[in-house]
């Protein structure tokens, strides 16, 4: 059904909802909340903790006061119930002053943090209606977060003509399941905590499984490749090469992947590995070994910069060895593009490395035989299969996959359903752990300090944030209004950078570069850093807000420190808890996904999509829900008696999936 029955929904609305992929109410009512705001439980003042949500109910104790402090309008007040007496503090919120009176009733609900004294304050409260389960979304740009709720509410009535059934009646019954309608309905406005958790059960459920179901067609039957003759000596060869020792897990994994490439099945294969682990030298093993048996590989990577930093280990690694790289980047010139075309073309180049460069047309290989991709997740099986069909043709290339996001063996099953899993489970002897550390806010100009100290020794900080600007529906700090005070404040002596995803991409670049030459004492940015910048001479890590974010990304944002010889350190901004003790405790970061599989379940772990249509969008899931979704899967495909069933299955599948799997036919 249309979108623009509902009302509210003008031009300008409908081409912002458009552009997030949201083209009907369907699409609508796939949005699952990324979590629930709950004030069905009230905290007295005396038992509320620093950095910890709570919902408060009291008298309003005096009058607000207005004034303003540097610019910024302030209104004060302060709210006491039977057990104590708490301040509070509107930033920009003149008009407060105007709605609150002395000795009124009220609920608010926030994160209580302590002032520069150490004493607890509520900056922002949130007044609230009633006490409740409110759903929070992750809003399209431009809509804002009442606007949202209403267009749901109002969707909801059309829930039962646009939103069918998608998983059999047998099925449900053999694994428990509610009815999808109650499912949605439930998960959008909650009619309990246990009638919720009832209705992520079911939609945790049916994602998993038809996330699975649309890889296992997707996957289909291997292509044939051109086997690749492989010989121990050459593999010997190429180990002895290098300066340091190679451990066995990396010996076991480059025998599984020639192995592969010794076959008439083309290779599909994802390495896994924690930070450090020595992936990128399989990858060259792998290319090594490509080309002294006389064929073309290529790897690709997500950014210019990681590209070039690849082509610099490569002729440290291959030229010495006789293998001739060369580069391949958009942003060449035209001179220097035809160059390049013409070496590829030729076979001058015997391993090609670049960006999606490598998939545009007018880029012919001589005789491509393996496809490397670095960082699985910035890659899409449809832009694999593109690289793949620049292999010569009546062949496919042998496909490997890097990915440095360590993942429980369970989860990678999912994940990856179209590849074949190895793990390098074992890190080089010597590597200094980085030291990680909570810091609370009371100590935050201590870390200040440290960082000038660290600059003026000449290395360099990440400071990450987990939104690019400032939200109203999420308490957190962002990354430009950080990089604003600190030009302004405590770092002002110091080179800063800024940089976060949605920046032009040349302005990205540029940052990026400019902290990797040692132009810049400290960037500011999101996650954008995760993967893909290698800079020895990065020392400190501090991580804003740091409960925001998983375990693992949090690992892997650890990650980018630590590769030089220096000792390094991690800085959580963030009251203790379980989750961050954890990662002060490990630095194996399969230890850390499996707490974190335990502490959240593996749908924030994977990552979950800004709107329904994506998997794992609301996922509550345990273990025993994926082998659980696994063992129904094989059920669906192999019981004779469960035919109809499984094509609906396949039925839903191409639905939920089309775009997800990047438009990649589903037949």
């Amino acid at each position: 059904m249309e979108l623009n029955k509902l009302k509210g929904i003008g031009p300008s609305r409908l081409a912002v909802l458009h552009k997030a992929g949201i083209d009907t109410i369907y699409d609508l009512l796939m949005v699952l909340p990324a979590g629930y705001r709950d004030t069905t439980v009230v905290t007295p003042i005396s038992q509320i903790e620093p950095g910890v949500f709570c919902c408060l109910k009291g008298r309003i104790r005096s009058q607000p006061k207005s004034s303003f402090f540097h610019s910024i309008s302030r209104v004060t007040a302060s709210l006491e119930d039977e057990t104590g007496v708490l301040p509070l503090i509107w930033y920009n919120q003149s008009w407060v002053a105007k709605q609150l009176s002395e000795g009124e009733e009220v609920l608010l609900s926030g994160v209580p943090e302590p002032d520069k004294r150490g004493k607890l304050k509520l900056s922002n409260p949130r007044r609230e209606s009633e006490q409740k389960l409110i759903p929070q979304y992750r809003l399209p740009a431009g809509i804002s977060a009442s606007v949202f709720q209403k267009l749901i509410q109002q969707s909801l009535s059309e829930l039962d003509a646009c939103c069918p059934e998608t998983l059999p009646a047998a099925l449900r019954m053999r694994y428990g399941l509610c009815e999808r309608n109650f499912a949605l309905r439930q998960v959008h406005a909650p009619e309990s905590r246990e009638a919720l958790l009832i209705a992520q059960r079911r939609m945790a459920f049916e994602q998993l499984l038809l996330y699975q179901a649309a890889l296992t067609v997707l996957r289909g039957t291997p292509g044939r490749a051109q086997p690749v003759a492989i010989s121990r000596e050459c593999v010997d060869a190429f180990w002895a090469s290098l300066p340091f020792p190679a451990t066995q897990a990396q010996k076991r994994v480059l025998d599984e992947i020639c192995a592969d490439m010794g076959r008439s099945v083309a290779m599909r294969r994802i390495v896994q590995g924690d930070v450090g682990c020595g992936k990128t030298a399989i990858a060259f093993a792998a290319m090594y070994c490509c080309a002294k048996a006389g064929l073309q590989c290529a790897l690709m990577a997500p950014t210019e910069i990681l590209a070039r930093q690849h082509l610099e280990s490569a002729g440290k690694m291959l030229e010495p060895l006789g293998i001739r790289c060369g580069l391949l980047l958009g942003g060449m010139k035209a001179r220097e593009r035809r160059a390049a075309l013409e070496a590829i073309g030729t076979g001058e180049w015997q391993a090609v490395i670049g960006t999606h460069a490598l998939l545009s047309e007018g880029v012919v290989y001589r005789n491509l035989s393996l496809v490397i991709t670095d960082e699985q997740h910035r890659f899409g099986v449809h832009q694999r299969q593109k690289l793949s069909q620049k292999a010569a043709e009546g062949s496919d290339p042998h496909v490997l996959v890097m990915s440095a996001t360590p993942i429980p063996r369970s989860l990678s099953l999912i994940l990856y359903g179209d590849l074949d899993i190895s793990v390098v489970d074992e890190l080089p002897p010597g590597r200094t752990p980085v030291k990680t550390h909570i810091v609370p806010e009371s100590k935050r100009n201590g870390l200040y300090d440290f960082i000038k100290k660290q600059a003026a020794e000449g290395f360099q900080t990440y400071i990450v944030c987990p939104l690019v600007e400032e939200s109203e529906a999420i308490e957190a700090k962002s990354a430009q209004d950080v990089y604003a005070e600190l030009c302004e404040g405590p770092l002002s002596a110091l080179r800063l950078g800024l940089t976060y995803g949605s920046q032009p991409a040349e302005e990205k670049e540029s940052t990026l570069n400019a902290f990797s030459e040692g132009k810049l004492d400290v960037l500011v940015a999101t996650t954008v850093i995760e993967v893909g910048v290698n800079v020895p001479r990065a020392t400190v890590m501090v991580i804003e807000n740091a409960d925001r974010f998983g375990l693992s990304q949090l690992h892997q944002l650890r990650g980018r420190v630590g590769r030089g010889a220096r000792e390094s350190w991690c800085f959580l901004m963030a009251e203790p808890n379980e989750r961050l003790k954890t990662l002060c405790a490990t630095n194996d970061g399969f230890v850390i996904a499996q707490k974190d599989l335990q502490l959240r379940g593996p749908g924030e772990i994977l990552g979950t999509a800004q709107h329904g249509k994506g998997a794992f969008a609301l996922l509550s899931a345990d273990g025993r829900m994926l082998s659980d979704s696994q063992q129904c899967l094989k059920w669906l495909r192999e019981d004779p008696s469960m035919a109809e069933d499984w094509e609906q299955v396949r039925r839903s599948t191409k639905q939920l999936f089309r775009d997800q799997l990047e438009k990649t036919a589903l037949n």
